[in-house]
């Protein structure tokens, strides 16, 4: 295949709801979305980056800029005939894994819908639906948090993710598990603690909790270790893990017992691919995390969660959650907590180009 034209719209949607972590708040989602021509077949795109450095270093600019003048340059216009083969035309470029996904996600959609299969058959998927949970941010006040979580109990999820941070961790998590006490729960701390807090954070393991995800520092492996070494609890990492190399460090050295893999924070679906066979030959759950991601990027994350080794319910809850309007229609949609993984070849979804369009912050096209 070769791509013939690149179209590129960063795009703004407010949320329903605001969205707090231990590093960041957010009320919009400004995303990347790609559009590429290859041999008459049309592929998108999503970079699902944040717009601020806070969950990674990488933003919706420094995004459009690696796009724009270099992975784009270095791929346009030239043959491939794999996914892996197309990596491979920018391989000397260093990091930038969410700009990377974005292009990535393109081809594998071009590539399903020019061989008349889904981008979930193309990876090996085994699922038709897939089991979400929902993540609920760092709210006010705690009856707020109650309230969101008595609702989504009530349409269905499989399980609630508990964002924490010091001073809203283990006095919260154990008012949840009091009013939920059977019902799947886990944290995610987003890198908010140290090995100094071990003491405080040990009471955690009292509240059987599925997993505590991303304790300690971003790029760390060495202190989760140790962590893992004095808690019950599983640890997962996310932000810490970026390929399957990381992943087998991580896990040799005992500084997890769960991965959370993201398609944009791993540099797209192959190496997200990677790092799920790598976990699934050592019987390591995975599961399936989000960026906020619109209907693009969520239906390339159903895609991926319908590996076997995607055991845990992941956070692919339905479009509504997050956006009155998403750039697909029909929109992904969870029933009584089940997402079904999209049939048609490709990705499976449309984007409307008016929605597109009219969220539209930015715009270039690039043809050969």
């Amino acid at each position: 295949m070769r791509i013939d034209r690149v179209q590129l719209w960063i795009v703004r949607l407010p949320l329903v709801r605001g969205f707090t972590t231990s590093s960041s708040s957010k009320d919009r989602i400004d995303h990347i979305v790609l559009k590429i021509d290859a041999d008459g077949a049309i592929g998108w795109g999503e970079c699902a980056s944040p717009a601020d450095p806070y969950y990674c270093a990488e933003t919706t600019q420094t995004c459009r800029h690696i796009l724009e003048d270099f992975l784009i340059p270095a791929t346009i216009g030239r043959e491939w005939t794999s996914i892996d083969e197309f990596t491979r035309l920018y391989r000397n470029v260093k990091g930038n894994r969410f700009a990377k996904a974005g292009l990535e996600i393109a081809c594998w959609d071009a590539l399903g819908k020019a061989r008349g299969k889904s981008v979930a058959e193309l990876l090996g998927g085994t699922r038709a639906t897939i089991e979400s949970g929902v993540s609920l941010g760092i709210e006010s006040e705690p009856a707020i948090l109650f309230d969101q979580i008595d609702r989504f109990i009530a349409l269905g999820y499989k399980r609630v993710k508990l964002k924490i941070k010091p001073g809203w961790d283990v006095e919260i998590v154990g008012a949840v598990r009091d009013r939920c006490r059977e019902f799947p729960l886990q944290v995610d701390a987003n890198s908010a603690y140290t090995l100094d807090d071990l003491q405080h954070l040990k009471p955690l393991d009292d509240f059987n909790l599925l997993l505590i995800e991303q304790p300690l520092a971003d790029d760390d492996i060495i202190d989760h270790a140790r962590l893992q070494a004095m808690m019950r609890t599983p640890i997962c990492l996310d932000e810490s893990v970026h390929t399957a190399e990381d992943a087998r460090k991580a896990l040799d050295l005992g500084s997890c017992r769960v991965i959370n893999v993201k398609t944009s924070r791993v540099g797209g679906l192959l190496e997200a691919k990677r790092i799920h066979d790598h976990c699934l030959g050592r019987n390591v759950p995975v599961w399936c995390g989000g960026m906020h991601e619109f209907g693009i990027g969520r239906a390339a994350n159903l895609a991926l969660a319908s590996l076997p080794g995607f055991t845990l319910p992941g956070d692919i809850s339905g479009s509504d959650r997050y956006y009155h309007e998403d750039l697909i229609d029909p929109p992904i949609l969870a029933d009584r907590g089940v997402v079904a993984v999209p049939k048609g070849p490709g990705l499976g979804v449309e984007p409307l180009r008016d929605r597109i369009e009219c969220g539209s912050l930015y715009y270039r096209d690039f043809t050969i």
